[in-house]
Parts: structure tokens; C-alpha cells; sequence
């Protein structure tokens, strides 16, 4: 069943994304059932633009988000592999390696092969 997006959600989506007034998707005209895609696909206008909108986001933040695309209720599947690369090094740097590569490992079945 689709996720509904709590305060928290609504809120890290506001900071993402300000111009979003509503978090509903105009091409199904159902509200979002995620954070991060929405903003990829229909906000940022390039992967530069997604990269400093997720570098706005706190650390609590950060991890919240990750917390839930580990445990499957933040999708990361439609999203480019460019934005997720971004999201997956800001997760190094502020959390850990360890959870860059369980979030990566969410989006998809390559093989994580990073430096440490």
C-alpha cells in the first residue's frame, strides 16, 4: 500500500521543494507517495539543481530519509541514477559509507564499488 506523507515528510518536502504548494503529482493528480522523486523528476531542473536542494536538508533529515529508503517506504525507482549518486555522496559525507551503500543498494541491483 502506498505510503501517505506524514508532517515530516510535508515538511522536508517544503525545504526541498518551496515552490511546491501541494504535494500532489499534476500527471496522476494523486499525492505523492514519496519525498525524493518527486523532487527529481518534477521540481529540480537538472541533477546540479537536485544535488543543492538535497544539501539543504539537516542531518536528523538526512537520516530520517535514509531510515526510510531502507526500509522501503521512500522510493527511489523512478528516480536518474545522476540524483541518486548525489544523494548516495551527501549520505557519505554527513552519515556513513555504511548507509550510502544500503541506500544505493535500494535503488537498484548494481553492486556498490566505492572507495572508502
Amino acid at each position: 500500500m502506498p505510503r501517505i506523507l506524514n508532517d515530516r515528510d510535508k515538511a522536508i518536502l517544503q525545504i526541498l521543494a518551496p515552490e511546491l504548494g501541494d504535494p500532489c503529482c499534476e500527471g496522476s493528480g494523486h499525492d505523492f507517495h514519496s519525498i525524493l522523486p518527486p523532487v527529481s523528476n518534477h521540481v529540480a531542473r537538472d541533477a546540479q539543481d537536485f544535488a543543492e536542494r538535497i544539501q539543504r536538508l539537516q542531518r536528523e533529515d538526512l537520516e530520517y530519509l535514509a531510515e526510510r529508503i531502507i526500509d522501503g517506504s521512500e522510493s527511489l525507482g523512478c528516480m536518474p541514477p545522476e540524483d541518486v549518486d548525489s544523494l548516495t555522496d551527501l549520505l557519505k559525507k554527513h552519515l556513513s559509507w555504511e548507509i550510502a551503500t544500503q541506500v544505493r543498494n535500494a535503488y537498484g541491483p548494481e553492486e556498490c564499488v566505492w572507495d572508502e
